[in-house]
């Protein structure tokens, strides 16, 4: 069986991983993308986008520019965040952003299942990794 990664996490095993890495574009701007869909999932989890950058190893500046981008990418804003205050004000996915995520990562399952044949026969004719024995 072949593995599909949805995470930047370095991989676990010696055993071929498949990341699908489908882009949706809006002129030249990457409106949806693994990228942003990983971001998505951490402003989720962590409910702000400082945390989330933190996660994901990015500066809050980059994380923030590509939220920007994607809430001006959609008809309705992924992410909404509150005005700041003594606990700061935070930050939430909107029903749009849940909706993002749940399409992407259903999409990347059905097309890791569409192909599985396919990325079998693909992976089995790769080379195994070097040992550590050089």
């Amino acid at each position: 069986m072949v593995k599909l990664l949805r995470s930047r996490a370095a991989p676990t095993s010696d055993k071929p991983q498949v990341r699908f890495r489908m882009r949706v574009t809006v002129a030249e701007v990457i409106a949806i993308g693994p990228g942003k869909v990983a971001l998505l999932e951490a402003v989720r989890d962590h409910g702000s986008i400082s945390a989330a950058a933190k996660q994901l190893d990015m500066s809050y500046r980059r994380a923030w520019v590509l939220v920007d981008e994607t809430n001006r990418s959609l008809k309705k804003p992924a992410v909404e965040s509150g005005h700041g205050g003594q606990n700061g004000g935070g930050t939430a996915l909107t029903p749009v952003g849940e909706q993002v995520i749940a399409l992407y990562r259903t999409i990347e399952e059905k097309a890791a299942a569409a192909c599985a044949t396919e990325l079998k026969a693909l992976t089995r004719l790769l080379a195994p990794p070097p040992s550590g024995d050089a």
